[in-house]
């Protein structure tokens, strides 16, 4: 049930789901060699992210691990110019929530591109950490990784949380279309990497 144009495809949902997981990777959408793997990040893209994480490919896909949910769960499509399009928006609004309502809280979520920071910074009560830009959010990691350790115990973020805190990373896409906003902002690889590195190995534990 498409709102607007139809998939240029048939549907391939593609993600990655356990309840056992406590480390949540959810970025935007699967690409043309996802699409046909069927596997997430199985392209260049995943490289860098797992580079990134601090993982090899093993713990990558040990579902009972980590979950990977995308906001989009099927390939898009290109636009004109070849680029993967934005992930459908019905995705979003027929499976997302009624998803992560029946998951146990994540301990750690990777929130990668902008259409994920937006969905999960609201879900878990951080919204007021969204900034005006992708740039602007990933700048104020610090703050908003202090905000989901913090404690919470109002209404509906008490239920939320009550696993316990939840630790988020805003991220940008490990595409190779952003190796320039990487060279722009070397904080990222000089002072979220080591953070995040050390609190999925805290999460996964010695045998990672």
């Amino acid at each position: 049930m498409p709102s607007g144009t139809p998939l240029p495809h048939a549907p391939r949902p593609v993600l990655r789901v356990a309840s056992t997981a406590r480390i949540l990777v959810a970025g935007q959408a699967p690409g043309t060699r996802v699409h046909a793997s069927g596997l997430p990040f199985t392209d260049p893209s995943g490289d860098r992210l797992r580079n990134w994480m601090g993982v090899d490919k093993t713990t990558f896909y040990d579902v009972r691990r980590i979950a990977i949910i995308p906001m989009g769960f099927c390939f898009p499509g290109l636009d004109a110019k070849g680029a993967d399009l934005p992930p459908r928006r019905e995705c979003v609004r027929t499976w997302h929530d009624a998803l992560f309502a029946t998951l146990p809280p994540f301990r750690l979520v990777l929130a990668v591109g902008r259409p994920a920071q937006a969905y999960h910074l609201r879900r878990l009560g951080l919204g007021a950490y969204l900034g005006s830009s992708l740039t602007e959010t990933v700048q104020n990691w610090r703050a908003v990784r202090a905000a989901g350790l913090r404690p919470r115990q109002n209404g509906a973020m008490q239920e939320v949380v009550k696993g316990g805190p939840v630790c988020v990373y805003p991220l940008p896409h490990p595409s190779w279309r952003n190796s320039g906003w990487l060279k722009r902002n070397p904080f990222f690889e000089t002072e979220v990497l080591p953070q995040l590195q050390a609190d999925i190995q805290a999460l996964l534990g010695p045998d990672l």
